[in-house]
């Protein structure tokens, strides 16, 4: 089997038990998944059902109690915490619902500093993070600080820093949940157009039916397990086995879509 048709992300029996010395919880139950180069992929369920525990054991953010975690074939488990930074600054990006921009510092500023810490050359960092903007429709707003940018801009803005590395893989946890229907959609459509045109792979966890429709291919969890996997053409794509319809734009999975302080400097 040649490299393009290795899944880019697979995880084999994956289990995850956060233990709080007197609860034990089984946040994944022996998940098995394959994601291949250039899908465009939605993870939905009930909130606690585990969506962003599995994006982060899948991203390296967290380390599963057992099972194993493969990107392009790579043994996440086998790379020190060193290694697993390095790679994330080279070949992931991160948009997550609260948008973790740094009040002080310029849109470009924001967007250039992944590729700075990475050891990129100032001038060519900026370069790089000015065309990331423009890609993202930002051009003219390199030194608008976070608070001069509205909501939906802001989330342009931390696209614009997932994608500036060029990575192969984006992970986006409520990308839109901050956001009202029109700029949500704005963001979704973003995204669609640099999976299509640069086979980026996204997965993105979501509760909203709007964004999950934007995907080309829809998982469903609850209980720590995969439930239904299927591509957005089935009729019933949308539909949880157990819970039905989502009617989730006024659900805010708050808690989920934060991630540790630990795990915010990892990235």
């Amino acid at each position: 089997m040649g490299n393009d048709e290795l899944p880019i992300i697979e995880c084999k029996d994956l289990v995850k038990i956060y233990d709080t010395g007197s609860v034990k919880v089984e946040a994944l139950r022996g998940l098995d998944l394959k994601v291949m180069k250039g899908e465009m992929v939605a993870i939905m369920g009930p909130s606690g059902c585990g969506k962003t525990t599995l994006l982060n054991c899948l991203s390296g953010l967290d380390d599963p109690t057992s099972g194993t975690v493969l990107i392009e074939g790579t043994d996440l488990a086998k790379m020190k915490d060193n290694q697993k930074t390095d790679y994330r600054a080279k070949h992931m990006g991160f948009v997550f619902q609260f948008y973790n921009l740094l009040p002080v510092l310029t849109a470009v500023e924001n967007v250039e500093m992944v590729l700075l810490l990475a050891g990129m050359r100032p001038k060519e960092a900026r370069k790089r993070s000015e065309g990331a903007l423009a890609t993202v429709g930002l051009k003219g707003y390199e030194k608008h600080r976070p608070a001069q940018l509205s909501g939906g801009q802001r989330q342009r803005v931390t696209l614009a820093r997932a994608l500036v590395n060029d990575p192969k893989i984006v992970w986006g946890d409520e990308p839109t949940g901050d956001l009202d229907k029109r700029n949500s959609n704005e963001v979704m459509e973003l995204m669609k157009m640099l999976n299509r045109t640069l086979q980026m792979t996204f997965l993105v966890v979501t509760h909203d039916p709007d964004v999950a429709a934007k995907c080309r291919r829809i998982i469903h969890m609850e209980d720590g397990k995969i439930v239904k996997d299927v591509p957005i053409t089935d009729p019933d794509a949308l539909k949880h086995p157990t819970v039905g319809s989502y009617s989730c734009r006024d659900e805010k999975d708050t808690g989920a879509a934060r991630i540790s302080a630990e795990q915010q400097k990892a990235l």
